[in-house]
């Protein structure tokens, strides 16, 4: 640990997730867009897909940041998708994994990443509140992923400063479109809000707009798209 906090003191000044996503909200809804080979739901998502190829086309159809997989388990992501999709563009980048120790959040800083996941149902209060802490200090943005009010309740006690709620039912694998309207009213105006999981249409989309997310993260869509800048540009709303 002490050896991957120094090695850390190396890496230059993160992206500015939050702020791009805060920015780009003024003008229209902002998108994360994932890099996502495949998910526990539907399976293999993407046969060819080049982390390096699909963050260039992200970028130049408007995406606001990215998101990666790097857990390699469940998605077939990896710390060098990472790496190559964030040496290809100027977006800030998500490490979407399971953070579960404070390595994982030296680890996310050195390959580069400028925001990490915090899972509230996967993690206890007091790691939580350590976890955002920390993460905070390195200069790493957080998005405290919720799906619940009593979930929002811990995030907004540990001091979370952007959330995003996950539709998707980690058990069953559902979604619930109306999951993230409904949670929107109880997430106070300072909070950065992200809505997650099953926006596909741009119906989708205005909806989490006018519910009052900053932004949307979407992945199957966007990977499995026949056009990436036209499915991106609808859902810019």
């Amino acid at each position: 640990m002490p050896e991957l906090l120094e090695a850390t003191k190396t890496i230059s000044r993160s992206r500015g997730f939050a702020k791009r996503l805060i920015d780009d909200s003024k003008n229209a809804l902002a998108v994360i867009a994932e890099i996502k080979r495949r998910s526990p739901s539907r399976g293999l998502l993407s046969t060819e897909l080049e982390p390096k190829v699909i963050a260039e086309q992200y970028e130049h159809a408007g995406a606001s940041c990215i998101s990666v997989l790097t857990d390699s388990e469940f998605f077939g992501g990896s710390v060098a998708d990472l790496k190559s999709a964030r040496g290809a563009v100027d977006l800030p980048v998500l490490r979407k994994d399971f953070t579960v120790s404070l390595n994982d959040i030296c680890d996310a800083k050195l390959m580069g990443a400028d925001c990490v996941l915090l899972i509230v149902a996967a993690l206890k209060k007091t790691e939580l509140a350590e976890f955002h802490n920390f993460a905070s200090e390195l200069g790493l943005d957080v998005l405290v992923e919720v799906h619940d009010e009593p979930e929002l309740n811990l995030a907004l006690e540990i001091g979370a400063k952007m959330i995003g709620v996950n539709q998707r039912n980690l058990k069953t694998f559902e979604v619930d479109h109306q999951r993230a309207v409904n949670i929107a009213r109880k997430i106070p105006s300072s909070v950065v809000r992200v809505a997650e999981s099953g926006v596909r249409t741009r119906e989708d989309a205005i909806r989490l707009r006018d519910a009052g997310y900053h932004a949307i993260l979407v992945g199957e869509s966007l990977v499995t798209s026949k056009n990436i800048a036209t499915t991106l540009n609808d859902l810019r709303v």
